[in-house]
């Protein structure tokens, strides 16, 4: 955010660009959550043999088993490698959501708590209401 700098540094009048930013920060993960739902991903297990559909948001859709895998596996091998399909169609979706955050963030690695300029001014307020 370009308005958390100026506003860190007490420029009082960059509020309202820090309310635009986040206006349209906001704007922008809606966006990008709509896109997460609407996409489908897929996983599989090692062998391929069991394939699992979920929605971007991680909610399972469908489960396809290989005829072969009914008749080579036994039912803790099969129940294994839908365990399997089902994280891994869930790790990709997971994935999707991480290239949307990341998006918002123009790539760069979250900060940490200690990082946010904001971080003062938020605990100020927040000792100004216990003693209020």
């Amino acid at each position: 955010m370009k308005h958390t700098d100026a506003f860190s540094a007490g420029d009082g009048e960059e509020l309202a660009g820090l309310f635009r930013e986040v206006d349209r920060l906001a704007d922008a993960f809606a966006g990008g959550m709509r896109e997460v739902e609407e996409r489908k991903v897929t996983g599989a297990d090692s062998t391929g043999r069991v394939v699992a559909t979920a929605l971007g948001s991680a909610r399972l859709l469908d489960v396809r088993i290989d005829p072969r895998a009914m008749r080579d596996l036994d039912h803790v091998e099969l129940s294994q490698a839908v365990l399997e399909a089902v994280r891994a169609a869930r790790e990709a979706a997971a994935e999707g959501l991480n290239e949307i955050l990341g998006g918002l963030n123009n790539g760069r690695p979250q900060p940490g708590p200690d990082d946010n300029p904001l971080t003062r001014y938020l605990d100020a307020i927040l000792r100004e209401a216990e003693h209020g």
